[in-house]
């Protein structure tokens, strides 16, 4: 009896320490006050505020074209690697490419941005591209770290997939590339989405190495988000919050609810 009242007593304090906080930046975000401890009524002006922040609506707009970008080039660069990983069997320098295709994955933020930074004013000098740093640079961290995660996904879907389908498509004389396109490919394509999904969140979430890859008039939002922070919290950046808050959750319902249309569209 204990141990029935211990369970749910545990869970509720766990998602209450979760999402108090949301729920409080969600209520605040419609605080008239401009300060965000103190209520002064119920308003929306902060959110007029926000749509009328030239600062705000150009870093949203290059973050979402960097993911948008980093995570479609990610999944190619990704699939590939996974797919000579899995399909290729042994070869020389296989344990070359294991281990570059997931260092991305261990390496601390703060070295991966550093040594970008580096090979992007290294190339600058040699090649004059890039020249500076700004969006293109940004894309290019992006795609780095956000493909070790993508061919993790893709690579873990291709070690489940019954390998079988493919030989009997190569016995009756489909072309490798053909028997990729027509079977491999639809098979892994739930996780070619979940991979893009990913690297999507990965890139539109990233500060650290964006931080070192950037220059000026390329902030991306969390950048301009972290900056408003340093000097306290204001309003408007709680009504940016609330917004993303009401996206994902938005993104999340729709997936949930195409999942079990899928669910019941199964059954017999």
């Amino acid at each position: 009896m204990k141990r029935s009242i211990f369970l749910p007593m545990v869970a509720i304090l766990g998602f209450v320490f979760l999402y108090a906080p949301i729920l409080s930046l969600i209520v605040f975000s419609f605080n008239e006050s401009r300060l965000v401890t103190v209520w002064g009524g119920f308003s929306t002006r902060w959110y007029a505020q926000l749509f009328r922040d030239p600062q705000i609506l150009g870093a949203a707009w290059i973050s979402l074209k960097v993911a948008v970008i980093s995570a479609s080039v990610a999944v190619v660069l990704g699939t590939l690697a996974a797919y000579a990983l899995m399909r290729f069997g042994r070869f020389r320098s296989r344990a070359l490419l294991t281990g570059m295709a997931t260092a991305p994955l261990v390496m601390p933020e703060v070295i991966t941005g550093l040594s970008l930074l580096l090979l992007f004013v290294l190339m600058e000098q040699l090649f004059g591209w890039p020249a500076g740093r700004g969006t293109t640079t940004i894309i290019i961290a992006h795609i780095t770290f956000c493909m070790a995660f993508v061919a993790v996904v893709v690579q873990s879907r291709l070690a489940g997939m019954d390998q079988s389908v493919e030989e009997a498509a190569m016995d009756l004389g489909a072309h490798p590339v053909r028997v990729f396109f027509d079977i491999t490919l639809p098979i892994i394509a739930p996780a070619l989405v979940a991979g893009w999904l990913l690297a999507f969140t990965l890139s539109l979430d990233d500060l650290v190495i964006a931080s070192f890859v950037t220059g000026p008039g390329a902030s991306t939002l969390p950048m301009v988000i972290f900056s408003k922070v340093r000097m306290g919290v204001s309003p408007d950046v709680n009504a940016l919050a609330t917004i993303i808050i009401a996206v994902v959750a938005l993104g999340v319902a729709i997936a949930m609810w195409q999942m079990r249309r899928a669910a019941r569209r199964d059954q017999p």
